[in-house]
């Protein structure tokens, strides 16, 4: 018989959706230590209990007034994952995983399309595969990502340049090596630059120097150019 007490609700954009899906997730969790296991607990305490030395209705009380702050701290603490979770989506995050067979660890990195709350636990969908929040290990900044970008559509533009600086030509490459070099150090801000693999600056110095010799011209400089 499937469990009526199941929700799945999915958030997008900060709001909740599709509350009255009540498809049980494959990742969801069992459900914890709730009110009915609390109750047959109790019942089964009282049934057992030793009538010689019987629990006072006191400690019945105690153990009720326990189990509710237990509760209320459970609820609370799904609460915040679940507000954690909603403000993910739209971010780049970093996933990872380890394989308890193998013990190996894998790492995805991805933008949340949406999160989805089952079982009392968050999960965020990346490029339409859902992850336990538990495993997100990093979240990255919008400026940072943009930053990464640019590093690697750079870094890829300077792979597409010789492998070797002696088959430079002005001819074929003297603009396309004048234009990464101003863009190198009057565009790219700080954030990226420091991004940058040392390996690649040094090929652009070179592919510059390179072309300096060719011109005849002084060589310029990688120093940092103030406004």
């Amino acid at each position: 018989m499937a469990d009526t007490n199941s929700v799945s609700a999915i958030v997008q954009n900060g709001e909740v959706t599709n509350l009255t899906d009540k498809t049980k997730s494959t990742n969801e969790t069992p459900k914890g230590y709730d009110k009915d296991s609390f109750l047959k607990i109790l019942v089964a305490q009282m049934k057992y209990q030793d009538p010689m030395e019987p629990t006072s209705n006191t400690e019945y009380i105690s153990q009720y007034a326990t189990f509710t702050q237990v509760e209320q701290l459970n609820n609370m603490a799904n609460s915040m994952s679940l507000s954690r979770a909603s403000e993910l989506v739209g971010k780049t995050v970093k996933i990872s995983q380890t394989n308890t067979d193998t013990g190996k660890t894998s790492e995805t990195v991805g933008t949340v399309d949406f999160v989805t709350y089952s079982g009392n636990k968050a999960y965020l969908t990346i490029n339409g595969t859902k992850y336990d929040i538990d495993n997100v290990t990093e979240v990255y900044d919008a400026d940072y990502t943009d930053a990464q970008k640019v590093v690697e559509d750079f870094q890829q533009a300077i792979d597409k340049l010789p492998k070797s600086i002696d088959f430079v030509t002005e001819e074929e490459h003297g603009l396309t090596i004048d234009t990464m070099y101003d863009y190198y150090m009057n565009t790219m801000d700080e954030k990226a630059k420091k991004m940058m693999d040392p390996n690649y600056v040094t090929s652009l110095k070179q592919y510059v120097a390179r072309i300096d010799e060719i011109r005849g011209d002084d060589y310029r400089t990688f120093e940092t150019q103030k406004a």
